[in-house]
């Protein structure tokens, strides 16, 4: 039988697509990263690497289609290159990406709100939520940098913005660079509502916005300490039986 089997031919159809979709989306996602404002990115993906991959891919087709055309048998060695060259460019992705974690952009951020929110909780008094910028600030610090990209450059840090006498979270932050938390506390001052200017869930390159999922932002919400139970009842007496019969009055401790 002269040229390929239908066996073949289907793996390197199959090999060729898997190739152009990976590496032609990383590719699309290097150049997009770029020029989009922000990008749900914790790193730009690596151009030159998937120009590379395409690159070889071109020439596996080129080698693939010419055995075709001149019918070499089953046993022609180009017809196994776009199959190998598949399985040594996942292998070495997968070289590459060991250590990294595994959560992408919005889980990220949704795991920075809640550790701030952790952190802001515990300076709360049971008269109102911590509110001074200085005093918030160290907890930013601590966050790390958000995961996001800036025109293709990851944001090195994320910052605060502190508002005063609000009716509810921030839903809409036009102009705020992605990364920043903005703290908006209510008029009472005994809660705040925390969001984080990044993109919404579903979307991966575009103008700053305030983090969402489905048209709903993320908000982890502080507020002033409760009274715990024993500062509530300090102060009442028990009466404790005595051996005769009569009570003794003690305080609790």
């Amino acid at each position: 039988m002269n040229g390929p089997s239908r066996k073949s031919l289907l793996v390197n159809v199959v090999c060729l697509g898997a190739l152009g979709w990976i590496y032609g989306g990383d590719l699309s996602d290097a150049l997009r990263a770029r020029t989009a404002e922000v990008s749900a990115l914790l790193t730009p993906p690596s151009a030159v690497r998937a120009s590379l991959v395409l690159g070889f891919a071109g020439v596996g087709l080129a080698v693939f289609v010419a055995g075709l055309l001149r019918k070499k048998p089953e046993g022609f060695k180009g017809y196994r290159l776009l199959p190998i060259l598949l399985v040594v460019a996942l292998f070495l992705d997968l070289v590459l990406a060991e250590g990294r974690t595994p959560l992408d952009s919005p889980e990220l951020g949704a795991v920075a709100l809640q550790r701030f929110q952790g952190e802001a909780q515990k300076l709360a008094t049971e008269a109102a939520v911590p509110s001074r910028a200085q005093v918030l600030q160290p907890l930013v610090d601590a966050l790390g940098a958000p995961p996001y990209l800036e025109r293709g450059v990851p944001v090195p840090a994320y910052t605060l913005q502190v508002r005063m006498e609000c009716e509810g979270p921030v839903r809409d932050a036009p102009g705020t660079r992605p990364g920043t938390l903005l703290y908006c506390i209510a008029r009472d001052g005994k809660q705040a509502w925390v969001t984080l200017v990044g993109l919404p869930s579903e979307v991966r390159f575009g103008v700053p916005a305030v983090l969402s999922q489905r048209g709903e932002p993320r908000v982890a919400v502080v507020h002033a300490r409760i009274p715990e139970e024993n500062d509530v009842i300090e102060g009442i007496d028990l009466e404790i039986p005595t051996v005769d019969g009569g009570a003794a009055t003690s305080p609790l401790p």
